[in-house]
Parts: C-alpha cells; structure tokens; sequence
C-alpha cells in the first residue's frame, strides 16, 4: 500500500456532533454522548472508486479511506474479506428465494469478526504511542485482542466473566496475554475496565479506543455491498450485542452511497438477540427507544450476553430508519440454528450464528422479511469456540467392530444408501 492523505478528521459526539481531537478519549463532556469518528467525505468522493477498490488486496483495508486511521495498517494487515456464501439449500428450507451467509467464521487470526475491529484499534493505538492495551470481553475479542497483540508486540491484559466458555478462555492463554476472569457479569467487567483505563492510561479497544474499534465492523457491511456485485441486500440480519455491530453495517450501507460506491436502494437492517438477554429485541418490539437492563444474563450464548448495551439506542434507531425489527430465540431454538446453518450450508457457527439463523426464520415466517427479497446472514464466529453449547445435541457416532459385515448392516438402515449399495 503507498501512502495516503488522512481522510480520518476527527471525532464527533453522536449526540451534540461537537468535534474533538483524534485521541484516546469516546465521551463528549458536554452531554456525555458517545464519540465517533468522523471523515471528510468530499475528499473521499474524489478519491475512490469501485475500480480503485477492487484493484487492491482481498483484506478489510481495501476500503481504508474510510477506517479510521491516519497512516498504513500496522495491525492486521491480513485480516477480513471473508466469503459471502450464496446458500440456496439453507434457502429452500427456510422458504425464501435468495439467501446469503457473511462467513466470518473464516476471519483471520482468531475466526471471528472481532479481527476486524482489533485490527482497526491496535493500528489507531500504535499511532497514538500506546505500549499496553487490553480489553473486557465475553470471548472473542480477548481471543482477537491477544492475538493481535503478540503479534505486534504489544503487552496486552484480557478482563473476561469467570464463567467463560473454557475454550475461549484457552484461545486467549495461548498467545501470552494477561488473562482476568472476573466473578461477575459483563457489564460488571466492563465498569472495571473503564476504571483501569481512567487510571493506568491503557489503551482499551472498547473503552477509551471505542471509536476506532466500532468502526471496523463498517468493513463486513463495505464487502457485502461489494460480494454482491455493488448492490445492497434488501435485508441483512445481524447478532446484537452492544448493538455496535448493527449500526456500523448500517453506517457502511449509508457512507458507500453518499461517496457513490453504491445506487441508493431501499435497505433494512434486523437485530437478532438471544432470549436470555434481548434487552434491544425487546425494546424494538415494544416500540420504545429505552432499552431496559438485564441484569443477570441467562443464555448459553455469553458473546451477545450483555445487559447493558452501550449501543441499544443507536441500532433501535439504525432499525427504525431502514425498516428493520428485531427478534429473540431460546437457547434450545439457538442450537436449532447452529444445526441448521450446518446441516444446510456447511458452515460451523458458534452460538451467535445459531441466534442469526433462528431469528431469520422468526422474522422470515412473520412476514417482516418477506420471502421473495434478497437477505444475507451475518455470521460472526466459528462453532469450534462454543462447543460446548451443542455436546450431546447432534447425536453420537454409531460404533462397530472392524467387519464389513457389521459395516454393512449398519449402512443398510441408512435411507439415504438404502436401495444404492453394489454387491
């Protein structure tokens, strides 16, 4: 990559829009609204293109005038630009005409798409002369923290739930970071961290780097737009969790029409939310924009279990613009997804994913999403992290003795060989 001017200009409170230095700080001080980054997208217009894009590595950073960052990446360099699967199998049995999956379970290094927004947050964080980062996670970003910043050579602690799925925990241990179980729910590790942040002047990715962080996941909305020939799906269902992921999709779809990548087409965005912490879902359902706290979480899907989503407001209005509702599904309904994200397009998702799928069909057979318009899926993390969730749930393999007679006996009540064996 060669050099580029800063397209990056500054921060911008989301509430007041008063501007701020490119620094670590994500809190206006005037009406304490949440920062973000902002751009000078004139300068952007002139300066890129479909061609100018497609001509450049198949990575995240292909579209880095809008990510923000003043010079090259120096984190992740290799990370996004995962397929975007065209799964009619999946289709058929969900009853709609086309359907595709955002297959982030690919992501590079840590096969999620918290890759994507660490990548962004450590190369902001190098810019600004940070030696020790850290983070509060429910999984995947302590695994895509600590990757990334041993490969970097960062020193970086992870502050995770106690009760955290075991191989998340050991994806983390792996790479030589700091890790911290807390007693305690996310958003009571997440007070903690802003704490030590306040105090020891650490960058942490979702803390005092928040607005560089979010604005990696605009890149999974940027090579959906771009996978499907330059045009936008009609629907795109996307987990929820803080809710950032929702909105930073919807702020890609609106930032590649307004520098004329893409026609302006009629797009909505869905939020899917386990039961057991749905406190978005809930408030889209009921029309309202509070979002009601969860206290204490209760879903085996722990990556979307936070109470207190720092972005509810923001994906309920990204909802309310474009069209889209919101749905919940139930831990036994999240393991129907996973199977069935397996069984008809191939693709492992952890508990996230099976959220994604269970609560597509809930809006698809409610009519919110009709059946005869494009969707894609986004699935956000790989089945090897959770398997937990699904040990004993897709049965046992059959044993035998080393015989072809036993093995045929045993195929012979297989429908599917039944009728096909050669003798």
């Amino acid at each position: 990559m060669s050099e580029q001017p800063s397209y990056f200009s500054n921060l911008k409170c989301r509430e007041c829009g008063r501007l701020y230095p490119k620094e670590a700080i994500h809190i206006c001080e005037f009406d304490f609204g949440p920062l973000e980054a902002a751009y000078d997208y004139e300068l952007i217009a002139r300066n890129i293109s479909r061609e100018i894009i497609s001509s450049r590595p198949q990575t995240m950073w292909r579209y880095r005038e809008l990510l923000p960052i003043d010079g090259l990446p120096t984190v992740g360099a290799q990370v996004g630009f995962t397929p975007l699967v065209r799964a009619d199998r999946l289709a058929a049995k969900l009853g709609v005409e086309e359907l595709h999956i955002k297959n982030d379970t690919v992501n590079y290094p840590t096969l999620s798409f918290k890759d994507r927004v660490v990548s962004v947050a450590l190369s902001r964080a190098k810019e600004l002369g940070f030696q020790i980062v850290a983070c509060a996670s429910t999984g995947n970003l302590a695994n895509s923290v600590a990757a990334n910043a041993a490969a970097a050579g960062l020193a970086s602690y992870v502050l995770i739930p106690a009760d955290l799925e075991r191989s998340k925990v050991v994806g983390s241990l792996v790479y030589g970071t700091q890790v911290i179980g807390i007693h305690g729910a996310y958003d009571q590790v997440n007070r903690l961290c802003s704490e030590i942040a306040g105090k020891y002047g650490w960058g942490f990715v979702n803390v005092n780097l928040r607005p560089y962080y979010a604005e990696g996941s605009k890149s999974m909305g940027f090579e959906i737009a771009e996978q499907l020939g330059w045009k936008l799906p009609r629907h795109t269902v996307i987990p929820m969790a803080s809710g950032s992921l929702l909105t930073k999709i919807h702020k890609a779809y609106k930032e590649f029409i307004g520098v004329g990548i893409l026609d302006e087409t009629p797009y909505s965005v869905h939020g899917a939310q386990a039961t057991g912490c749905s406190p978005i879902a809930a408030a889209q359902k009921k029309a309202t924009d509070i979002v009601k706290p969860v206290p204490n979480p209760q879903t085996i899907v722990k990556s979307l279990a936070i109470g207190t989503p720092a972005d509810g407001y923001y994906a309920l209005r990204s909802m309310q613009e474009t069209g889209g509702s919101a749905e919940d599904c139930t831990d036994d309904e999240v393991v129907e997804g996973i199977r069935l994200l397996a069984e008809y397009a191939g693709i492992f998702a952890e508990t996230a994913g099976g959220v994604t799928v269970s609560c597509a069909k809930k809006l698809i057979d409610s009519g919110k999403i009709p059946r005869d318009e494009s969707i894609v899926l986004c699935i956000t993390g790989h089945g090897l992290k959770t398997q937990e969730a699904i040990h004993g749930k897709c049965g046992e393999p059959r044993l035998i003795n080393p015989s072809l007679r036993e093995f045929e006996a045993l195929i012979a009540q297989d429908p599917a060989v039944a009728g096909r064996l050669k003798v």
